[in-house]
């Protein structure tokens, strides 16, 4: 598949351990790529050399194929950019606004324009500058969504929203793949990610700690059970067998187990020999897939 995106050992070093570091990710024509981490943790500084807006020091950031500082204004003709940190300029509405850059896109028609507003519920005759938070970011989805690019990049997109009008983002944004377009958007949450996008990098540190391809995340032969017993004794029994457990909550005598497909019969055998009060299947996600990787990452390198 064509590559839209592809960064190759990309580092910015701001000293004292803050920056980036050795990135490498590709996103593909016609894919959601996503990345989650906490704040400072890098998401912002790769996206900032993908625009153009910082220039390499170390490694490389093409876009369409072309390099992403020498090319930017050539690229932004295809892509579209959704920050982090919006800065309207100081105009009297919404409206003024939205008009405007329609104009600077010579887009024919504010059709579209008109139906991301009415779904999105937002008042664009509003002042720019006495917008809520809510109201600035529909705003801003309004006019990335309108110009009708081939590849939209979002850093934390649905930020300031409240919960339904998140649902209704998230719609947007499978639409737009169902159309075909590239996507890559940063986000701290989990479940828009693995609702929207087809892999997700995990960002820690400055550092790329895992890629996960959400559809073998989804078909993924580990389960996770939760299993509590009647008495302290077959709870510690229990304990005792060579299971791994990922949770202990002693004062209700329960623990949770992490096992593979194959092996749940066989637990299942085992338990017969344990008074339980009851198991349940605790569904495994983007999160606690990245939860155990991050872990194991922390181990790794003792942080």
């Amino acid at each position: 598949m064509e590559e839209i995106i592809k960064v190759e050992n990309l580092t910015k070093d701001y000293g004292s351990g803050r920056g980036v570091f050795n990135i490498n990710f590709d996103v593909k024509k016609g894919e959601v790529f996503g990345f989650v981490g906490t704040n400072g943790s890098g998401k912002t500084t790769i996206i900032r050399h993908i625009m153009g807006f910082l220039k390499t020091k170390q490694g490389s950031v093409k876009v369409l194929g072309m390099d992403a500082w020498q090319n930017a204004c050539e690229i932004k003709k295809y892509v579209e950019y959704i920050p982090g940190e919006i800065a309207f300029p100081d105009l009297d509405s919404g409206t003024t606004f939205l008009n405007n850059y329609a104009e600077m896109l010579c887009l024919k028609s504010m059709e579209k324009a008109n139906m991301l507003i009415k779904r999105l519920q937002l008042d664009p005759t509003a002042n720019l500058k006495r917008m809520s938070k809510g109201m600035k970011q529909k705003t801003a989805i309004v006019a990335s969504f309108m110009a009708d690019k081939d590849s939209l990049i979002l850093d934390e997109p649905s930020t300031g929203l409240d919960p339904l009008m998140r649902e209704t983002f998230l719609d947007l944004v499978l639409e737009e793949k169902k159309n075909g377009k590239t996507i890559l958007m940063s986000s701290q949450m989990f479940d828009e990610l693995e609702i929207t996008c087809d892999r997700v990098a995990l960002i820690f540190n400055g550092h790329i700690v895992n890629i996960a391809d959400i559809n073998a995340l989804k078909n993924s032969n580990v389960k996770y059970y939760k299993i509590e017993f009647n008495n302290p004794l077959d709870f510690e029994r229990f304990k005792k067998l060579k299971y791994d457990i990922t949770r202990i909550q002693e004062q209700y005598n329960q623990v949770t187990i992490k096992i593979v497909d194959d092996d749940v019969p066989t637990l299942f055998k085992k338990l017969k020999q344990f008074d339980v009060k009851f198991i349940s299947e605790v569904k495994y996600n983007l999160e606690k897939y990245f939860r155990d990787v991050l872990n194991e990452y922390k181990e790794e390198k003792n942080v």
